[in-house]
């Protein structure tokens, strides 16, 4: 088969150093998945039975139907008879018996080794795959799962002996990674299996921060006494520590104001946020008679507005990922999500290859609180927020709650 498909140049070159057990390394909006399916049609599709295992959202919503009906367009392949099954992660179990086929795991989702992994490694070892992913490993031990399916290690055991240097914690009574070591043979092993996609995005991005102000009586009073004021109760540990002092941060006038400001200029708009009480906020804000609102979350997948003027709601675990949007150039987040992760994949909603938009522009809403500057300084570091290291660091030796 000599086609195309129409890709682009860096998705051909990209398609010309894929292989079997590779991970294609791409951003989102890149178009992994158009070119992951254009590798098995090209040079995979003697296995008949092809499963994705993607996200649950995505399955629902059909993305990964469309690049398939894509490909049935053209004649060298559309008088073939394929099996294809889409399902997500969670039902990954369901396939651990499957062979002779062909599978395309979208979303790295196979880091540390739990149940995901050990089906992944029983589904790898008697299928070809690839698997997808714009962001494969932070850490070595990352890579260690997609390492052993490649056979460089036995197993895990094995991984950790050859490259991990424990410490013990004396005082949460666990080990954490203290170094790794061999790493020269870490990198010559990513550099076999990785494939970037050299992806020149379309349009040029704009991240501005937008500062505003915030309660600081109210966020002490949380801080020295840890007191829930909306329960009127002490403070029970970290996770509750954080989210009320998200909320005294996140209820602000300010911070509401700043929305506003933002939409007088950008007619279309899609806002991320994390609570619900921050979408109660959103949906009661005045917007004028003339602009249409919509939600994606747990509640209602309302599509995307047609009107000359909108907003849509998204809340960051539902809507992050599985759906594209080329119809505005702005997003804003209310406020920032914990996960450097969720927080890519939700830029990429409107960082498309198809975007006609020459610049893009994503609002950043943090206040000058010790919360939000350290949920900030995390994101920067491409790193995930942990609130328990936050609240140790900003912990008061006169608080009436300890954790």
């Amino acid at each position: 088969m000599n086609n195309d498909f129409g890709l682009y140049d860096y998705q051909l070159d990209s398609l010309s150093r894929m292989h079997n057990g590779c991970i294609l390394c791409g951003g989102v909006g890149s178009g992994k998945s158009r070119t992951a399916l254009a590798y098995y049609f090209k040079y995979e599709s003697k296995l008949k039975n092809l499963y994705i295992i993607t996200t649950a959202h995505k399955r629902d919503t059909k993305e990964w139907h469309e690049e398939f009906d894509f490909f049935m367009q053209f004649q060298e392949i559309k008088n073939d008879s394929y099996n294809l099954k889409i399902d997500s992660w969670n039902n990954i179990k369901k396939y651990v018996d499957v062979k002779d086929s062909y599978f395309i795991f979208d979303e790295q989702r196979v880091v540390g080794y739990g149940a995901w992994t050990k089906s992944f490694l029983k589904i790898t070892e008697v299928n070809r795959w690839i698997l997808l992913s714009a962001t494969p490993g932070d850490t070595w031990l990352d890579y260690a799962p997609v390492f052993i399916a490649n056979h460089f290690y036995k197993n895990i055991t094995d991984f950790r002996r050859q490259h991990v240097i424990y410490r013990y914690n004396p005082n949460g009574a666990y080990y954490t990674v203290d170094r790794y070591v061999s790493t020269g043979k870490l990198i010559r092993y990513r550099g076999d299996i990785l494939v970037t996609m050299d992806y020149k995005r379309p349009a040029e991005t704009h991240d501005i921060d937008v500062t505003v102000n915030f309660d600081e009586d109210l966020y002490l009073k949380i801080s020295k006494l840890r007191w829930d004021p909306w329960k009127d109760e002490p403070i029970q540990n970290v996770s509750s520590y954080c989210y009320d002092l998200r909320r005294a941060v996140n209820e602000s006038d300010s911070r509401q104001l700043a929305v506003l400001e933002i939409l007088e200029n950008h007619d279309r708009a899609i806002i991320f946020y994390n609570y619900d009480y921050e979408l109660d906020i959103l949906k009661n804000l005045p917007y004028g008679m003339d602009v249409s609102t919509a939600e994606l979350n747990g509640h209602k997948h309302d599509p995307i507005p047609t009107t000359d003027k909108w907003v849509y709601f998204v809340n960051y675990m539902a809507g992050a990922e599985g759906w594209n949007c080329i119809t505005t150039d702005t997003i804003i987040f209310y406020s920032l999500n914990y996960s450097y992760r969720i927080m890519t994949q939700a830029k990429g909603r409107i960082d498309r290859v198809n975007t006609p938009f020459e610049n893009l522009y994503y609002y950043h809403i943090k206040s000058r609180s010790s919360i939000d500057q350290a949920i900030s300084r995390a994101l920067k570091k491409k790193k995930n927020f942990n609130e328990r290291g936050f609240s140790k660091r900003y912990v008061q030796t006169d608080s009436a709650v300890q954790f």
